[in-house]
């Protein structure tokens, strides 16, 4: 780049020793705001400036660019110094090994996900126009440019010195601290006319030092677990139409930030690294051109109201989509080798990681994950694929083994009696063994374990699976009679995925036989720790596919662990715990807000809420008690001594009378005490609410959760708890309705979801958690 460079005529005193000051950065063409300073006579030695490193970011045409941390900027640029002429490419692995940045290409690239390369810059001159909002990076030649005229301004303390560029641009070196750009307006030839008559200025700066940027603190090395979020209906995760990389990305530095404030002490002691949140994202394989289903639903939408019907089809359908064979296929095939694939591709970039992994699932991505863990196989399951000529000889196991299994151990006597063994049982029809006394439930035990286990495999291609104990009744045909047996008719499916492990069906816990449309469930390569559903509609789509109940020993095959966590106004939110433990109502449990305990307007709500019904009581028990006490007749005087009335008689009513006159005045006395205690009642309610309130505040959460008793709601969750629910925001209160649809989407920028995740993991790692002072 060719630059001009010559001394610019002052506008003030010829003084060699007087320059131009800093320029107020509200009007900096302004000539009244400009002052005398007076400099050295010896001039500064010339420091050289040190760069930092930037990427590039666009979005609905904006563009702004964003610092590295110190940590990627300072491995950024030891590999710049060392690449010189080497014809190799340097690559370096960027913000937590996401992104790689090819030095010499400058460019940044996704690792995990597909997305565009990125500019990045060597970046140490930068400008910030009149109507710009943040400083941004000059590139990197022009930048040189300045530092060499800068340099040369430093070192023979000459200022006031204009650069002419070819674009057009003019840059004046006023003084170390005031240099200004101006851009070109017409044919100006004349370097007489003054700046004021150009457009307005842009400030200039020299290093990163000196501009107002927040440069990110570095994410720490070691990786302590893997966290997978699948997303829900729709390409946009939140009201601001973002990608579910954009939400992952901020549900990760709010984990970081939490690690920091409620592990800090952890950290420091080098317990806690991080963990790391991974997006995977199925929306775009469905709505790809492999399918082409977003041409086929076009060519049937109406014209108007486009783009609501647009809206609708790029969302809403996925529910419809979900419930249909082929694109159900299509979804958790693409779920499923989009987790597998990511897994790989983060052992492989750290090896060192020896931390589990868990599955986060948000709106339909919870029932995709629900589905997909229901159908899972345990290593030790002995339902292993064999060829198909060999129906009879899949496993080892004897008659009384699978009875033993099947927890129907009193049928084998029956079953023995009539020289029954595995083979001969996979022959029997639903007659037959009615015929030998066994009931119905027990029957259809056997006839989907036999079906099950001894069946070729291409006899179990129309077997609808959702797991074992959440799977419908196996097909069965029925002769004329009603006798059913286990001559299936089979269908071959349309597309065959060899990649795909058709799970077998199961029939162990459920009393209502359900199933998803006829899948083959792919296996992950990976148990699951645990398993978060936020905003999850898994309690409605059991009950509408007929599930009732869930027996409380149910758990997944290769996961222990699952939490229900849901906005109180999330309309796409359903509970699990009530499908477990009928019998019982329990309220969901409470999230601490991240800053401990409760949220104040829920406390007052909560205390207030106590107050009225102890009142209510209370007032209908003394007007019960007054009325009893007003309601009963005086004492009547004794009456005269009526002739003939012995003396016997006489003292006998005495002594009734004064009985009686006792019995009042205890009356009277309990009177008293009840007003008493009514008079006392504002007192009372004071420091039995008011006061306690201010008391139960300052206290810390975790006093709560010991008052609470633990309550066993099956094994979902190993025993524990499984519904957790949010503290709305006290705006969110006054209006429920408004903020319903932003409710099923906060989760992403939750602090207290975040935090829940973390409390979960680092418990099983044995590392304590702190509540920072407020």
């Amino acid at each position: 780049m060719t630059v001009i460079l010559q001394r610019a005529p002052s506008h003030c005193a010829n003084n060699k020793h007087k320059v131009l000051p800093v320029v107020d950065e509200a009007s900096p063409s302004s000539a009244s705001s400009f002052e005398m300073l007076d400099m050295e006579s010896v001039p500064a030695p010339h420091q050289e400036v040190q760069p930092h490193w930037f990427f590039c970011r666009r979005a609905d045409d904006n563009t702004s660019w964003l610092p590295f941390s110190r940590e990627d900027s300072d491995k950024l640029q030891n590999a710049c110094n060392t690449v010189g002429e080497k014809k190799e490419e340097v690559v370096v692995a960027v913000d937590g090994e996401r992104y790689d940045v090819y030095v010499k290409e400058r460019r940044r690239h996704a690792v995990y996900w597909e997305q565009g390369p990125t500019e990045v810059r060597r970046c140490t001159w930068f400008y910030k126009g009149d109507k710009d909002t943040r400083f941004m990076p000059y590139p990197e030649d022009f930048s040189k440019s300045l530092e060499e005229a800068y340099m040369i301004a430093v070192t023979l303390d000459e200022w006031n010195r204009k650069l002419e560029f070819p674009t057009g641009e003019t840059v004046i070196l006023h003084n170390p601290k005031l240099i200004m750009q101006y851009q070109p307006i017409g044919l100006q030839d004349e370097w007489a006319s003054s700046p004021s008559e150009q457009t307005r200025p842009r400030t200039v700066k020299r290093g990163v030092d000196n501009i107002s940027v927040e440069i990110p603190d570095g994410e720490p090395e070691k990786v302590d677990h893997l966290v997978f979020m699948v997303h829900g209906i729709g390409p946009a995760c939140d009201l601001r139409f973002r990608s579910i990389i954009q939400c992952v990305n901020d549900f990760r530095s709010a984990s970081l930030s939490l690690l920091a404030s409620h592990y800090k002490r952890a950290q420091q002691d080098g317990q806690v690294g991080r963990v790391e949140f991974l997006p995977v994202n199925w929306h775009s394989s469905l709505h790809g051109d492999a399918t082409g289903v977003d041409e086929d639903i076009q060519r049937i939408t109406l014209p108007s109201i486009s783009k609501l019907r647009h809206f609708t089809n790029d969302t809403l359908l996925d529910l419809f989509f979900y419930n249909s064979p082929t694109y159900c296929q299509t979804i958790v095939d693409t779920v499923a080798s989009e987790i597998n694939r990511l897994h790989t591709l983060f052992n492989q970039r750290h090896p060192e990681f020896k931390g589990a992994v868990s599955v986060v699932g948000h709106s339909l991505g919870s029932l995709i994950l629900f589905d997909l863990l229901t159908n899972q196989r345990t290593d030790s399951d002995p339902r292993k694929g064999v060829p198909s000529d060999e129906p009879f000889h899949r496993n080892c196991d004897t008659l009384e083994q699978t009875l033993t299994r099947l927890g129907l151990q009193q049928y084998l006597e029956t079953l023995q009696a009539e020289n029954l063994d595995l083979e001969s049982l996979a022959l029997c029809q639903d007659s037959d063994l009615k015929d030998l006394g066994i009931p119905l439930g027990p029957r259809k035990k056997i006839l989907n374990y036999v079906k099950r286990k001894w069946l070729p495999e291409d006899c179990k291609t129309g077997a609808v699976g959702l797991a074992p104990g959440l799977q419908v009744l196996p097909q069965v045909n029925s002769d004329p009679d009603g006798n059913q047996s286990l001559g299936l008719t089979m269908q071959q499916p349309q597309f065959h995925r060899a990649q795909s492990i058709t799970s077998a069906v199961d029939y162990e816990y459920f009393d209502v036989g359900i199933g998803q449309v006829s899948i083959e469930y792919p296996q992950l390569a990976f148990h699951p720790q645990t398993f978060f559903a936020f905003g999850s509609p898994i309690g409605m789509f059991l009950t509408v596919r007929g599930l009732k109940q869930v027996d409380p020993n149910y758990t997944f095959p290769t996961c222990k662990s699952f939490y229900n966590i849901y906005h109180p106004y999330d309309p796409v939110a359903y509970r699990i715990e009530p499908m477990i433990v009928s019998d019982v109502d329990l309220e969901p449990m409470l999230i601490p807000h991240h800053k401990g305990r409760k949220r104040m307007h829920l406390e007052l709500k909560d205390s207030l809420t106590r107050m009225s019904m102890d009142l209510k009581n209370n007032v209908l028990g003394s007007l019960r008690t007054a009325w009893q006490s007003f309601a009963r007749l005086p004492v009547a005087a004794l009456p005269p001594v009526e002739e003939g009335e012995t003396t016997l008689e006489r003292n006998l009513q005495e002594a009734q009378a004064s009985a009686a006159v006792t019995a009042s005045a205890k009356r009277e006395e309990k009177s008293a005490d009840l007003w008493t205690k009514i008079l006392d009642w504002p007192r009372a309610l004071y420091k039995h609410y008011f006061q306690g309130v201010c008391e139960e505040a300052e206290s810390s959460g975790s006093a709560e959760e010991m008052e609470q008793p633990e309550i066993k709601v099956g094994m979902l969750n190993g025993g524990r708890r499984i519904d957790y629910v949010l503290q709305e925001k006290p705006i969110e209160s006054f209006n429920e309705y408004l903020f319903a649809i932003q409710s099923h989407l906060c989760y992403w920028e939750s602090e207290d979801t975040a935090l829940l995740l973390l409390k979960e993991i680092y418990d099983k790692l044995g590392v304590a958690f702190e509540q920072p002072q407020q």
